[in-house]
């Protein structure tokens, strides 16, 4: 079903992720409620709800729209461009990174999809070097281009930020275009 390279087919996961991000945001500024108790709380055994819930939750409306455009723009070239692989790279990219934040990260709330913007950025970049053709290289130097900047989010500066997201999102990313870069397939 999701294998088939349209525009429209390969914004349907992107695109639900980011409605739920949004009407979740919607839902708690409407209605006051506070549920990033759903966010991930490392080693902690209900903070590993946030294994599932956390990319569904941000701060406020800056810390959701840094997310859902960079989430948008390469989930799209995700699917678009790497159909048969497309779900497993992505589902990796979601669960793998959460869970390594759940086992390893500083034992404070993690909330935002960031992580995996991370691991997706990565995973394109890479796949592109490792694969050593001329299309995967160009996709992986747009995303450089547009996308490049984000490495400096790996290091700790900011306490409240989830930098630990962002470093497991990358290894993630980075090994899974590792193994899936040198299979053959697209």
């Amino acid at each position: 079903m999701f294998n088939k390279r349209t525009l429209i087919g390969s914004s349907v996961i992107p695109m639900r992720f980011a409605f739920f991000m949004w009407l979740i945001f919607t839902l708690e500024f409407v209605y006051g409620l506070d549920i990033k108790m759903f966010g991930l709380v490392p080693r902690d055994a209900m903070g590993a709800i946030g294994i599932i819930t956390s990319p569904f939750f941000h701060a406020d409306p800056i810390h959701l729209i840094s997310n859902t455009i960079p989430f948008l723009f390469l989930g799209i070239t995700l699917f678009y461009n790497y159909p048969i692989i497309s779900q497993k790279v992505f589902y990796g990219c979601y669960f793998l990174t959460n869970l390594l934040v759940w086992l390893f990260a500083r034992p404070e709330p993690h909330i935002g999809a960031s992580g995996l913007v991370y691991a997706l950025a990565t995973f394109i970049i890479f796949y592109g070097l490792f694969r050593k053709q001329l299309k995967a290289l160009l996709i992986s130097a747009v995303v450089v281009i547009l996308y490049g900047s984000i490495y400096y989010g790996i290091l700790p500066t900011d306490g409240r930020v989830s930098w630990e997201s962002h470093l497991f999102g990358s290894l993630i990313g980075l090994i899974l275009a590792l193994f899936y870069g040198r299979k053959n397939s697209v």
